[in-house]
């Protein structure tokens, strides 16, 4: 997930460069709330399990920390002490003592802000800057943003009274928390993906099981230890796992104790999530893949548009969902066009994620980098034409800035998610043509487009299937806003009130009047 695309970019001038900072005390190795010393929670409790897998930074390639490797038996005890807290609390049904626990979190988190910043530049390979927005900063807001819609989300509905049989019958809706909620979630933005989607449901009323990703777990658990030392929400409302084996994600996603399914992923894996749910009818919400595209039309500034292009692709090295990752121009001027992204992609700074300057980090591990590069190499062999970018750099997982040219909308580069720095230019005729390329899609997550007519860019917008859109530089990731994709991008929405009402369920009363 993206998760956005600000509107204002700052990046250094001149060429690209990877300059490493020396780092000074920018993690706390001891037992403190935030650090590379993390454990479980579970049951109110945090524990460590005997086993433990290592977790890198990626601008490096070294071993940052361990983190501790949750089986199968402890996701069990993570799940009995969820439905305990469920079925045993006042957590579902006290909505003032979730908003205090809320309120609670949030200070947290907002208190601890600077140690989890250099926590996640260091384990996520996020730039500085981007930890000031949505990898740490916008996310804290989520917890707040919960807090204060319980105040004024309308819980109850009164329908009134009707006759019926000769008798007044009285009929009224409530929302309540939907159970237990299992939420897993990837490595790109992890802080971000947790609390969208704890926040709501805790203050839903549910309890949680939160599964960390295996490539940036401390972070997560470092979360989990705010929850355990910092607020009075009841043992056993929020657990928090990490483990490298896939059977305790499996575990989540079929357990008949879990009532909701919270997943942010690949859209393979959703596709198996959604299967292995139905076994015992969960509700699913997913936020999976996309291959947005950027349309720039012919009446676009093309400073701007271009701008767009190259950072927008290039923020958190291409590693976000919601990211335009297919740049669709005029036929007529996709050579003059092609020579302004690249010139703009030049100018992206790369390296220590540390350096304040940075505007470009490193990719997740190798595994990842080797992806990227394998597919890169294939386009070319496909007939892409590559104008810049195409290489690995060390030491850490980087990966220059591409632009491919003269793309076949219909092949790979152009189909599959890429998950990197890589932006695929296409070439089309006229505003019809430009519609259909972009719909030409399994995804349905984002897109953008560049015009000087605004209503005609509007009107384009509109026809191409996608949960969320920006139209010259128009941010849309917020608190209060939406996130979610049409076809394989996804079910449901997160943030807003939509956002909350995942996990919710709703139950309809009647009781003949006095």
């Amino acid at each position: 997930m993206d998760r956005s695309y600000s509107a204002t970019l700052s990046f250094g001038k001149g060429n690209s460069y990877l300059v490493f900072s020396p780092r000074e005390n920018y993690i706390s190795t001891g037992g403190g709330t935030v650090g590379t010393n993390q454990r479980l929670l579970i049951d109110g409790r945090l524990v460590e399990t005997g086993r433990t897998f290592t977790s890198l930074d990626p601008a490096t390639g070294e071993v940052l920390g361990s983190a501790p490797d949750a089986t199968v038996a402890d996701t069990e005890t993570a799940i009995a002490a969820a439905r305990r807290a469920f079925g045993g609390t006042a957590w579902p049904t006290d909505k003032d003592l979730r908003v205090r626990c809320l309120g609670q979190l949030h200070r947290a988190l907002t208190e601890h802000a600077e140690d989890l910043r250099e926590l996640t530049i260091s384990e996520v390979g996020a730039p500085r800057t981007l930890t000031h927005g949505a990898q740490l900063d916008e996310p804290i807001d989520l917890v707040r943003y919960y807090g204060q819609l319980l105040d004024t989300y309308p819980l109850t509905e009164d329908l009134g009274e009707v006759g019926y049989q000769g008798q007044r019958h009285h009929r009224w809706v409530e929302k309540e928390a939907a159970g237990v909620a299992a939420a897993i979630i990837p490595y790109n933005f992890p802080v971000q993906l947790a609390l969208a989607k704890l926040a709501p449901a805790l203050a839903a009323g549910c309890t949680v099981v939160l599964k960390a990703p295996p490539d940036t777990p401390l972070v997560t658990l470092a979360l989990g230890r705010l929850i355990a030392e910092h607020t009075d929400i009841p043992a056993g409302v929020v657990n928090v796992l990490s483990s490298s084996e896939t059977a305790v994600g499996e575990l989540l996603t079929t357990h008949p104790d879990v009532d909701v399914v919270s997943f942010t992923g690949s859209t393979a894996t959703g596709r198996r999530i959604l299967a292995a749910a139905s076994g015992t009818v969960k509700k699913v919400f997913l936020e999976l893949g996309g291959k947005s595209a950027l349309i720039m039309l012919d009446d676009a500034d093309v400073r701007a548009a271009s701008m767009h292009a190259a950072f927008g692709i290039c923020l958190h090295a291409g590693q976000g969902c919601a990211l335009n990752s297919r740049l669709l121009v005029p036929r007529a001027r996709h050579d003059e066009i092609a020579e302004q992204v690249a010139r703009y992609l030049g100018k992206v700074s790369y390296g220590d994620p540390h350096d304040p300057k940075t505007y470009m980090g490193p990719l997740i591990s190798e595994r990842q980098r080797d992806k990227v590069d394998g597919m890169v190499r294939r386009a070319v062999e496909a007939g892409a034409k590559l104008i810049t970018g195409g290489e690995r750099v060390d030491p850490g997982f980087f990966y220059r800035p591409t632009l491919l040219a003269g793309v076949d909308p219909a092949s790979e580069i152009a189909q599959d998610e890429v998950f990197g720095p890589v932006l695929a230019m296409i070439p089309y005729s006229d505003d019809d043509e430009a519609v259909a390329i972009a719909n030409n899609s399994i995804y349905g997550l984002s897109g953008a487009i560049h015009g000087g007519d605004q209503q005609r860019a509007l009107g384009m917008a509109r026809r191409i299937r996608t949960g969320t859109f920006s139209i010259n530089g128009g941010n849309y990731f917020f608190s209060d806003t939406p996130f979610g994709g049409y076809k394989q991008s996804g079910i449901g929405r997160e943030k807003g009130v939509a956002g909350l009402e995942e996990f919710l369920e709703t139950k309809t009363y009647g009781v003949v009047a006095a």
